[in-house]
C-alpha cells in the first residue's frame, strides 16, 4: 500500500498510534525536554517516511521501527553529549525518586527506569514485549531471529527481576 503524502491520512495514522510513539519516547528519554524533542523526530522522521510505505508490514511494525531507529540514534547523541556530566552507573535510590510526569503508578516508574538502564537492544525489545507483540514481530521489527528474541527476553525479565528484588531489599 502506497501512501502519497496526504496530510491527513498522515495525522490519521499518528492519531491512532500515538501511543506507540510516546512510549518508545518515554523508554528512551527521562528529561521531559528531551522527550518532546524526540517525539517530534520520530513524527518528522515518519512524514518524511510515510509517502514510501508500502504495506510490506503492519503500519504500527512500520512505526515501531522507525521511532525505535530513531530514539537509539537520539539517545546516542545524547549519551555522547552529556557523557561528563551522567555518573557510570546510576544509584537505585536516585532511580526511585527521580520525577517522571509520564509515569503515574510508582511501579511502572520503577520499570521504566531500570528499562532505561537496559542496553540499547534490550530497552526496545521489552518495550516492544510490554506492548504485547508477539516473538514474530517483534523479530521482524528489530531484525533478528525469533529464537533470539525469545532468548534475549528472557535474560532481559531476569535482570529487571533481580533489579526489582535488589530494590525491594533496600
Amino acid at each position: 500500500m502506497f501512501f502519497p503524502r496526504d496530510t491527513a491520512s498522515f495525522l490519521n495514522v499518528i492519531e491512532a498510534n500515538k501511543g506507540i510513539i510516546y512510549k518508545v519516547a518515554n523508554a528512551y528519554c527521562r528529561d521531559n525536554e528531551n522527550r518532546k524533542d524526540l517525539i517530534q523526530e520520530i513524527i518528522l522522521q515518519l512524514w518524511l517516511a510515510f509517502p514510501k510505505y508500502n504495506g510490506q508490514f503492519m503500519i504500527t511494525t512500520w512505526m515501531y521501527r522507525i521511532a525505535l531507529n530513531v530514539s537509539i540514534s537520539f539517545y546516542r547523541k545524547e549519551t555522547t553529549r552529556d557523557k561528563l556530566n551522567q555518573p557510570l552507573s546510576a544509584d537505585i535510590l536516585s532511580l526511585v525518586t527521580d520525577d517522571q510526569p509520564l509515569e503515574q503508578d510508582s511501579e511502572l516508574a520503577v520499570l521504566y527506569r531500570f528499562i532505561r538502564e537496559l542496553k540499547e537492544l534490550d530497552r526496545a525489545l521489552i518495550l516492544l514485549y510490554l506492548e504485547e507483540r508477539s516473538q514474530q514481530q517483534i523479530a521482524e521489527i528489530i531484525g533478528i531471529t525469533s529464537s533470539n528474541v525469545s532468548t534475549r527476553l528472557s535474560r532481559i525479565k531476569e535482570q529487571l527481576r533481580q533489579k526489582f528484588a535488589t530494590l525491594k531489599n533496600l
